[in-house]
């Protein structure tokens, strides 16, 4: 598939992601609550490892926030290759925004970490590029899908609503001001609330 699609963890107030991000705590304090669904609960059912799979199908490139990548903030000052260990689960070109320039990090298993200055549109078309029409997945973090949704480039967003509260972090809808998608899947489980849009017509 050559669409453009998105794929978040959301809690019911909205965040995608708790404060704080640091090494002990990579989705903000209490952000890994709203990925039991699919990171390790025993109450995860059939409809949650098919969502899984929308997670985790191959695309042709990514494009991530420098917040995703990991907790360094301001210049490189320090040897950081992910979260992720030796081999990332991407297998493809990761094109990461950030203010700071810094050479291609090329991981095992086919994933190159490729570090964009010129903003998300520069970032976007350079995963275009590389796909070569094999799809391109906006990754996250919550200002890079924000900056997709407002440029109008996603074509599938899905949502994992978790029956959680956070209160606080990092939301994707702030700023988004049009959401042009339809509801086309639902599936339902215990701990999320499996949403797939695609872009109407």
């Amino acid at each position: 598939m050559s669409d453009t699609t998105c794929h978040m963890s959301i809690s019911l107030d909205g965040f995608v992601a708790g404060p704080d991000q640091s090494r002990d705590n990579p989705l903000g304090l209490r952000g890994r609550e709203l990925h039991g669904w699919h990171i390790g609960d025993p109450r995860a059912t059939e409809a949650n490892k098919v969502a899984a799979g929308w997670l985790m199908r191959p695309r042709g490139a990514y494009v991530m926030g420098r917040n995703m990548f990991g907790p360094i903030r301001g210049e490189w000052d320090e040897e950081w290759a992910g979260w992720w260990g030796a081999e990332p689960p991407y297998h493809a070109p990761v094109f990461v925004l950030t203010h700071h320039a810094h050479e291609p990090i090329e991981m095992e298993g086919g994933t190159t970490f490729h570090f964009v200055t010129g903003g998300f549109d520069a970032a976007y078309a350079a995963a275009l590029e590389a796909a070569d029409g094999k799809g391109v997945d906006i990754a996250g973090g919550a200002s890079t899908v924000r900056q997709a949704l407002i440029a109008g480039v996603i074509d599938e967003l899905t949502l994992d609503i978790a029956p959680v509260l956070l209160g606080s972090g990092e939301r994707i809808f702030d700023g988004v001001d049009k959401f042009d998608y339809e509801p086309v899947e639902v599936l339902h489980s215990p701990l999320t609330t499996h949403i797939r849009y695609r872009r109407a017509s």
